[in-house]
């Protein structure tokens, strides 16, 4: 059962020397531009700010999947409030397919959130391994070791695992709720 928690729902990263030796093309080097190396910096700056840029777009992705569920998760309840202001006669039992619904969306919003952090994680990973080749690193050596590499929650916490409790909230409110009515 543990393999199976670890799998769905754990964090792993992939170390910088993993990804290290499978980022540069041995046939492409400084050698293969012409001149005094600078255009070699060059293509290797460009590579780097269009790599940055995609990672961005991936936490702008990742942001807008969290408000479109939040927004769908809050009208959800903005509805039940609504119609549950008069408690209706009929069997709470049929509940249950929505909750089942409910629970699935909260599910697929869960491992939404899951596989952005992932793509996120492999992206800065990449960006430390460009930076290498950059005169200086502000995020793979100074921002993250500064912020303790996401190991220490007194310095960082990483915002993505906060992000995955939301839906889980959701998904337990629904929940109880369903328990309450049923028990009432």
């Amino acid at each position: 059962m543990s393999g199976f928690w670890v799998r769905y729902f754990g964090a792993e990263t992939t170390p910088i020397d993993v990804v290290r030796p499978n980022l540069w093309n041995p046939s492409v080097g400084p050698g293969a531009y012409t001149g005094d190396g600078a255009a070699y910096q060059d293509a290797v700056l460009e590579q780097y700010k269009l790599y940055a840029e995609m990672a961005d777009r991936v936490s702008a992705r990742r942001s807008f999947t969290n408000t479109f569920f939040l927004t769908l998760n809050t009208a959800i309840f903005a509805v039940i409030g609504t119609f549950w202001k008069d408690r209706p006669t009929a069997s709470p039992w049929l509940l249950l397919f929505p909750l089942v619904a409910l629970i699935v969306q909260c599910g697929a919003w869960f491992f939404l959130v899951r596989s952005y952090r992932q793509l996120n994680s492999a992206k800065y990973t990449v960006i430390g391994v460009l930076e290498e080749r950059l005169p200086a690193s502000p995020y793979w050596s100074a921002e993250w070791k500064a912020l303790g590499e996401g190991k220490n929650r007194a310095k960082y916490w990483p915002l993505t695992h906060l992000e995955q409790w939301v839906p889980a909230a959701f998904a337990a409110t629904y929940l109880a709720g369903f328990i309450a009515s049923v028990a009432v």
